[in-house]
């Protein structure tokens, strides 16, 4: 059963600002097929979001993140 996650992030990458927002800030709803680790989930979230923008995990901060219910 899929979890879905609120998250907000932002991007250090230069290429993934220019190409899609300007301002490297997101927020929006990853849908997850298990939930994440209470202490290591953020790993995990910032690989997911990193394979979306074609871009390291290691540019992606999370600034916040929660289950939806």
């Amino acid at each position: 059963m899929a979890t879905k996650y609120y998250t907000h992030f932002v991007t250090a990458s230069e290429p993934a600002r220019r190409a899609y927002s300007g301002s490297g800030e997101w927020s929006g709803v990853v849908e997850l097929r298990h939930p994440l680790e209470q202490t290591g989930g953020t790993r995990e979230l910032r690989s997911l979001l990193a394979q979306s923008f074609d871009i390291s995990s290691e540019d992606i901060r999370i600034l916040h993140w929660a289950r939806l219910h």
